[in-house]
């Protein structure tokens, strides 16, 4: 627009013009030419009224554009159009970070990684230079694993991925460790497609748990599990490998999806159940070592590899409910017999009390059944006594074998824990391990004999002392054989009116008629009312009924007057 003589208004006009395009530029990055330089400043002219000064040392980072002449282009940031010395404000290293800016957005969107510069450390990590763009670097975002020293890391290079934008805060978070686990991943990738399962190869002990140890393939670990290292038990792995240690494995599954490999020692080895059967017969006596001692049992080896397993049971004939480790400890040697073997389940069951003389069967052979024997009371219960007897072994009385004649329940009471007692041997159970034992049988049997005598048979009339008067009747001893029973009050006379125990005494002798003997339980049951009512019908049977004219009380008063001539 060219005016020869401007008025007012064209004046105003131009200004405006000259206004707007100046402040178009602002907050722009845009391009210039350099007009001089002058000591550390370079003169440019962006194409505004007024040119701008940019210090030489905002060309100078990493060594790109050190060396400028006059006339050469260069992006510069508009800051303002003019300051105070009338000049614009320009910065190339606002021009370039805006550049940077730019172009990281591109690659964050894409997902492409972008190459940095680590040049200082910060609270929490380190700052990053990604070619004007300060980024920053969180100290667990530096590597795989934690690294102590990160200096040979920095001034150097090296591609990182953003993980997260903010240009309004101007906040840029970048990792290298996320580039360094897809790189690891690509590379156990290719590791794990030439390798095969079944493969040998050899590796470096990385590192070492309880479980097992992770050997490094060359760029890919593989677990090696303790179950795996030998044939042989194995506690912990530092028993057969140390850190740094170079082995040869074999390669048992690989999972190409998780690229976890599992390895194994012992497959280089031949398998020793393969001949197991043979090597172990049923019933065959080996020695072996204790390795390992649980609440159920004891592992004893057999040979390297041959474990076999005395359960708690098969320990000991007598120590029923002892812990495996009162009877055994690691590292000893043992003789144990073979019991059972299934070399499908890998499984050797053994036995250490067959070693020893079973205690029941040695019993047997030095107290045959009616033999006497002697004995502490060890327990009592509810229904018999244990005795404790030669050999560690026990025998019972049943309740039903401490008395002939009295309840066993009543006597049980007159023994107590610790008593010593003799009994006879009734009858010895090797299988069942039990011996059974009677206290009675030493005593004589008055009861027994008296009924096999037929002293005791139905209807026998005996004579009785009364030993005791209640109120139900009596208590009596058969004067003969000593037997004690009870006469009901029912029982003591023929005349309901008779029938009062009071009308006894103790030591009084009366004879009664035997009613009932248990042979099984000796109980006796004795009445005076039957003898009475027996001698009544004998009487009538003697002297006539009542149809010869004599009344009742005159055939038994003539009864008893014969009895008494």
């Amino acid at each position: 627009m060219s005016v020869a003589n401007p008025t007012r208004d064209d004046f105003a006009s131009l200004l405006e013009e000259s206004f707007s395009a100046g402040h178009s530029g602002e907050g722009q990055v845009v391009k210039g030419t350099i007009t001089a330089i002058e000591k550390d400043m370079a003169i440019i002219d962006v194409g505004l009224k007024v040119e701008g000064r940019v210090p030489l040392k905002e060309f100078g980072v990493k060594g790109k554009d050190t060396t400028l002449k006059v006339g050469d282009t260069v992006e510069v940031y508009v800051e303002r159009i003019e300051n105070a010395l009338g000049e614009a404000m320009l910065s190339r290293e606002k021009a370039r970070r805006e550049e940077s800016w730019v172009r990281l957005e591109e690659k964050f969107t894409k997902g492409e990684r972008v190459e940095g510069v680590i040049f200082n450390q910060v609270k929490g990590g380190f700052t990053v230079d990604l070619d004007g763009a300060v980024a920053f670097l969180p100290r667990s975002q530096v590597d795989i694993r934690p690294i102590r020293d990160v200096s040979p890391l920095m001034h150097n290079p090296q591609p990182f991925e953003i993980l997260k934008m903010d240009r309004r805060r101007g906040n840029i978070v970048v990792s290298r460790r996320t580039v360094l686990e897809e790189s690891r991943a690509e590379q156990r990738s290719e590791i794990v497609q030439n390798l095969e399962e079944g493969q040998v190869v050899e590796g470096v002990v990385k590192n070492i748990t309880d479980y097992g140890a992770f050997v490094d393939l060359g760029g890919i670990d593989g677990l090696l599990h303790v179950t795996d290292m030998a044939w042989r038990r194995v506690n912990h792995p530092t028993e057969i490998l140390n850190i740094g240690q170079t082995v040869k494995v074999q390669i048992i599954r690989i999972n190409q999806e998780t690229h976890r490999i599992s390895l194994g020692m012992k497959q280089l080895e031949s398998d020793p159940w393969s001949e197991i059967g043979t090597k172990f017969p049923i019933g065959k006596k080996i020695k072996g070592t204790v390795t390992n001692i649980t609440d159920y049992g004891a592992f004893v080896e057999l040979e390297p590899g041959i474990e076999g397993l005395i359960h708690v049971s098969e320990m000991s004939w007598t120590k029923k409910n002892v812990h495996p480790g009162k009877i055994l400890s690691t590292t000893q040697e043992v003789d144990v017999v073979v019991l059972e073997v299934d070399p499908a389940k890998r499984r050797i069951s053994l036995g250490l009390k067959q070693t020893l003389e079973n205690p029941w069967q040695a019993f047997a052979s030095s107290h045959p059944v009616g033999s006497q024997v002697e004995g502490e009371v060890k327990n009592k219960t509810e229904f018999g006594l244990f005795i404790g007897l030669e050999g560690d072994v026990d025998g019972m009385v049943h309740l039903s074998d401490l008395d002939w004649t009295r309840p066993g329940e009543q006597v049980i009471e007159e023994y107590n824990r610790g008593d010593m007692v003799k009994a006879q041997v009734l009858d010895v159970d090797i299988d069942k391990e039990r011996i059974s034992l009677g206290i009675k049988q030493l005593a004589k049997d008055t009861a027994g004999e008296a009924a096999t005598s037929g002293e005791l048979r139905k209807n026998a009339v005996v004579t009785c002392e009364v030993t005791g008067v209640k109120d139900g009747g009596l208590e009596v001893r058969l004067v003969d054989s000593g037997i004690e029973t009870f006469i009901k009050r029912s029982d003591l006379s023929r005349d309901r009116d008779e029938q009062r125990p009071e009308r006894f005494t103790v030591g009084q002798k009366v004879d009664a008629r035997v009613i009932a003997f248990d042979k099984k339980t000796r109980k006796l049951q004795v009445s005076i009312k039957a003898l009475e009512i027996a001698e009544e019908k004998e009487a009538v049977a003697q002297y006539g009924s009542t149809d010869s004219g004599a009344s009742l009380g005159d055939i038994l008063g003539a009864a008893l007057k014969k009895q008494g001539s």
